[in-house]
């Protein structure tokens, strides 16, 4: 039974990781791609450590699975988060097909407290 269930975690992790870089090579921008990439990838890295522990049912491989699950879904979107914020003012184009930019209303609102936000697609050379 361990065998079944480990085996479809690993198989459910796999096809959550295929998704990611499918994402990652599909998607039209740097953000877009992080996103698939982190949510895909960080829930089918998960399953992969699920089925090491039922797999071993040791404590010591569970709790090491369970630790090593655990950063990764603590630490990989704070870093995606903080590598696409960087490439945002680093002035990476967002995709053409994008309607608002609310990081970009959200600092015109810092600077102008009162004004009403504005269009704000980055990629208009109009705003």
């Amino acid at each position: 039974m361990n065998e079944i269930v480990a085996g479809t975690l690993l198989l459910v992790g796999s096809l959550f990781m295929l998704i990611a870089s499918l994402g990652v090579l599909r998607m039209p921008d740097l953000l877009m791609r992080m996103h698939s990439s982190t949510k895909a990838g960080t829930l089918g890295i998960g399953c992969v450590f699920l089925a090491i522990a039922a797999y071993y049912q040791e404590l010591g491989v569970t709790t090491r699975a369970l630790a090593a699950m655990s950063f990764m879904i603590l630490t990989a979107p704070v870093g995606a988060h903080v590598i696409g914020r960087a490439a945002y003012f680093l002035g990476v184009p967002l995709w053409k097909g994008t309607f608002t930019d609310e990081l970009r209303q959200a600092h015109l609102a810092q600077e102008r407290p009162g004004a009403l936000p504005e269009s704000s697609d980055r990629n208009n050379p109009n705003n």
